[in-house]
């Protein structure tokens, strides 16, 4: 899996590409925690180009946010695929997950939130 790292309003945004599974899932994980070792914990993923979850890419995600979670932050989700969306509505993960149609539609969210 190849990770491109951007920061936008002090939120740092994570662009994915490729397969999300148990191998790539270890490697995403690394890139959060170093992110928090920065105090960033305001995450954003983009999953405009993974091709290819599975429930060990689920629990790589679910762990990452839990990790967010316990240190105040917020992790969000944006450009599903209609397959990885699709999972995300049959594992209800979707109702835990704050997921964005658009990359920019999230980053906003978190202007509003840091705003009330």
């Amino acid at each position: 899996m190849e990770i491109t790292k951007k920061e936008e309003n002090s939120v740092a945004i994570l662009s994915l590409k490729g397969r999300l599974d148990l191998a790539s899932g270890a490697g995403l994980k690394e890139e959060i925690k170093a992110l928090m070792s920065k105090e960033k914990n305001q995450i954003h993923l983009n999953l405009a180009d993974v091709d290819f979850i599975n429930s060990s890419g689920l629990g790589v995600l679910v762990s990452i946010m839990k990790e967010i979670r316990l240190q105040k932050g917020r992790l969000t989700l944006s450009d599903l695929a209609s397959y990885v969306q699709e999972i995300f509505e049959i594992t209800q993960l979707s109702h835990i997950f704050e997921i964005f149609t658009s990359e920019s539609e999230a980053i906003t969210s978190y202007q509003s939130v840091s705003a009330g």
